[in-house]
């Protein structure tokens, strides 16, 4: 697999970028040194850039994390997450897995932080297992922390024996936030489809997630927009799903995983063991 280290290079192939955000364009705590120096030249080129991100927040909230960072709201274009679809699928139920729930009385699980998901009256939480008709799940919270799913065994058992569907609001199983590896909604979720639960993960590599961000894209060739990603299992193959050409990022969870150099031999059998197909590799999105 070829590895490229910058977006110049490829950059003029392509009209549209699908950027993800944790661990391709911040650190979970600030951006990645060149990434502000990337995004300003493609702006400056007349690049359309949407972010999409797993992150069980609604958009707006997102934005003004990356205000905090510094990152102007000039550099892009907008933003998709997977608490914006969440929130978009409770409040009009037309996705078949939300049609289909009883009611909006809502169990969570997760951080208070992540309830912009059910605002306007998307959802109700309420305090037991026994009130909801469904387990709303983003991730775990700063009392039982992100570093086991044990902790939350004691809740998912009750919500599966009380029958509830779980809604997963981060299809992720881990995220960096600032070189530590820390747990999403999507290990909770395993847990629940080893006994069998009934479970909607809400984001990449859900093709259904790339409808709004085409729409906000407005670049009406899919051969002219590329994705940026951390992650095979989710952006990657999300991005094939859609019909999309993707970059693999060597940021974030890849170099956790496999370091700051892997070999070009050692990305391709990790893609064909994800099903991923990249066109080749991203050293760190800058220019």
């Amino acid at each position: 697999m070829k590895i490229w280290e910058s977006l110049e290079p490829v950059a003029d192939r392509y009209d549209g970028f699908v950027l993800d955000l944790w661990g391709v364009v911040h650190d979970g705590r600030k951006p990645y040194a060149g990434v502000p120096e990337c995004l300003r030249e493609m702006r400056r080129r007349g690049k359309r850039v949407v972010f999409l991100t797993n992150a069980p927040r609604r958009s707006w909230f997102i934005a003004n994390m990356l205000d905090g960072m510094g990152l102007e709201r000039d550099l892009y274009d907008g933003i998709i997450s997977s608490g914006e679809v969440t929130w978009r699928w409770l409040k009009d139920r037309t996705h078949p897995f939300f049609a289909a729930l009883r009611g909006r009385r809502a169990f969570h699980i997760g951080p208070e932080r992540d309830l912009s998901v059910v605002e306007d009256g998307a959802a109700e939480i309420v305090s037991s297992p026994e009130e909801a008709d469904l387990l709303l799940n983003t991730g775990p919270d700063p009392e039982r922390g992100p570093r086991s799913v044990e902790p939350y065994r004691e809740d998912l058992r009750a919500c599966f024996a009380a029958g509830l569907p779980m809604v997963c609001v981060n299809p992720d199983r881990a995220v960096m936030v600032a070189g530590e590896r820390i747990l999403c909604a999507g290990a909770l979720a395993d847990v629940y489809a080893e006994w069998g639960g009934s479970i909607c993960e809400v984001g990449k590599p859900d093709p259904a997630v790339y409808g709004p961000v085409l729409e906000m894209l407005g670049v009406a060739d899919r051969r002219r927009i590329l994705c940026v990603g951390d992650t095979p299992h989710t952006d990657l193959r999300g991005a094939q799903a859609a019909g999309l050409d993707a970059f693999w990022a060597l940021t974030g969870l890849t170099e956790d995983a496999h370091g700051s150099n892997p070999s070009p031999a050692l990305l391709a059998r990790v893609a064909e063991e994800e099903g991923a197909h990249p066109l080749g590799a991203l050293r760190r999105l800058n220019w």
